[in-house]
């Protein structure tokens, strides 16, 4: 029996090194098979289609994320290092972050329920956030990824360049109105 050369880490290897350079506008199986070298055919019997590779990228760039950048301490506040972090990814790999999270083409809704989902896990183990009703972290995690997507996406086309400073005071101050809002029954 012939060994499988092209396995599905390597094809997602390739997958990741095309959406990374390219985003995910060009992400068609004949370009991640030309990015390897070889016909599409291996594509299709690793994956059932192009979205199942998509969602399998895209599920193993978050883990990724969530192992290497996110977890990473800056301020001792964990939702505030959530933010730093997420913003110095865009900053490390700004064509990656504007496929992910902007363009319509990319991660999209996967990736915000992805990042939902982990920012309740992480907040929940910060003794300033672990007794907030799932509304208020609903309300700290739609705010928060507004402003600092905003943010990231401003310093990825070089528009703006705060520094690590004016960040902090960006994302402490949006928390901070929406605990005020939360608070007073505005939101």
């Amino acid at each position: 029996m012939r060994k499988k050369v092209y396995t599905k880490d390597y094809i997602l290897k390739s997958a990741y090194e095309l959406v990374e350079k390219e985003g995910f506008s060009n992400f068609t199986a004949r370009n991640v098979a030309k990015k390897m070298g070889v016909s599409t055919q291996p594509i299709y019997l690793e994956f059932e289609s192009m979205q199942d590779l998509k969602n399998t990228l895209i599920e193993m760039i978050f883990e990724e994320l969530k192992q290497k950048v996110f977890l990473e301490e800056h301020t001792g506040n964990k939702l505030v290092d959530i933010c730093i972090n997420y913003i110095d990814f865009s900053q490390k790999n700004p064509k990656l972050f504007i496929s992910l999270f902007v363009d319509e083409n990319g991660g999209g809704k996967m990736m915000y329920d992805a990042s939902h989902a982990y920012f309740n896990k992480i907040i929940k183990q910060d003794e300033q956030y672990a007794q907030m009703s799932d509304d208020y972290l609903q309300a700290l995690h739609d705010g928060t990824w507004i402003t600092i997507t905003g943010m990231a996406s401003l310093m990825a086309s070089g528009i703006m360049q705060p520094s690590r400073q004016q960040i902090i005071e960006v994302i402490q101050h949006t928390i901070d109105s929406i605990m005020t809002l939360k608070n007073n029954n505005r939101l």
